[in-house]
């Protein structure tokens, strides 16, 4: 058995990893751009365009697929088959070409995404979500090295980036709304503080916005602690809870003042101020 040869074993290892940026900036992952990061078909639009940029120094190749996601309370997205009540699917209702685009360095390229059979939809949202999905490169065995010692095991780590974007289809009157609650000061293992605190969902549309913390002193200054842009509560949840980071490099007295939470929806018109919280400091 001492005189047997191995091959050489090629072991691919893929993950999934999924972005949310921040708003009016691309999805970055992999060398990878993507414009915009997420489409709404929300009126008489029918086609819209998804730009890629290959920002990296090598050709790549991306394969292009609807999946389906659940958002969990926590933020989080567990990818699922089937969909939970209330949930409506956007798949069954889209058509994009190409399916498959290979871009070499500082090269862009768009995705034409349309919508289909859109009078036969019933009132609501329906969301997908378009995951572009990097294609290994793998050597040829023709091509190996003939040096290499062929009785020895190789591991050859190969990563897999994937990026989705969520594709939205709403039908009917936007009738979204948010508010705040269950808001709770904690302090963090690294001793900075963090907010906690719950966005509540009404109406048959998701809501995405900007949430801006802000500490105001008892004399009357301001003082912007934390900006989360892009954040989404996915229709059927009816809530999800956030934990946002306090600045640590402002000196804030978090004995006196207040703390005031603002999250206002992101609109290509005017933005809508879905709710302002405060959250009082003793």
């Amino acid at each position: 058995m001492s005189n047997l040869k191995f091959r050489n074993i090629h072991f691919i290892i893929g993950f999934l990893l999924a972005m949310l940026t921040i708003p009016q900036v691309s999805n970055a992952q992999g060398n990878l751009l993507i414009t915009p990061r997420r489409v709404v078909f929300d009126g008489s639009r029918r086609v819209m365009d998804i730009t890629l940029a290959n920002t990296g120094i090598d050709t790549a190749t991306y394969n292009i697929s609807l999946i389906q996601y659940r958002m969990n309370e926590d933020g989080s997205f567990t990818e699922i088959s089937e969909p939970d009540p209330g949930q409506k699917f956007a798949d069954g209702n889209l058509r994009f070409f190409p399916r498959r685009v290979t871009l070499a360095p500082n090269e862009a390229q768009m995705v034409k995404m349309q919508v289909t059979n859109l009078n036969k939809l019933e009132p609501g949202e329906y969301r997908s979500h378009a995951y572009f999905r990097s294609v290994p490169i793998v050597t040829a065995l023709g091509e190996e090295a003939q040096n290499i010692d062929s009785t020895a095991l190789s591991i050859q780590l190969i990563p897999i980036f994937g990026i989705s974007i969520p594709v939205i289809i709403r039908v009917g009157t936007s009738d979204m709304s948010a508010t705040i609650s269950d808001m709770k000061l904690q302090t963090t293992p690294e001793n900075t503080k963090q907010l906690s605190i719950k966005i509540n969902r009404e109406g048959s549309m998701s809501v995405y916005g900007d949430i801006q913390v802000t500490h105001v002193a008892p004399s009357g200054v301001e003082t912007v602690l934390s900006n989360i842009n892009g954040l989404a509560v996915y229709t059927p949840n009816k809530s999800r809870i956030v934990n946002i980071d306090l600045n640590p490099e402002k000196e804030i007295d978090y004995t006196t003042g207040k703390l005031v939470v603002t999250f206002v929806g992101q609109s290509n018109t005017k933005p809508q101020k879905y709710t302002e919280e405060v959250f009082n400091l003793k």
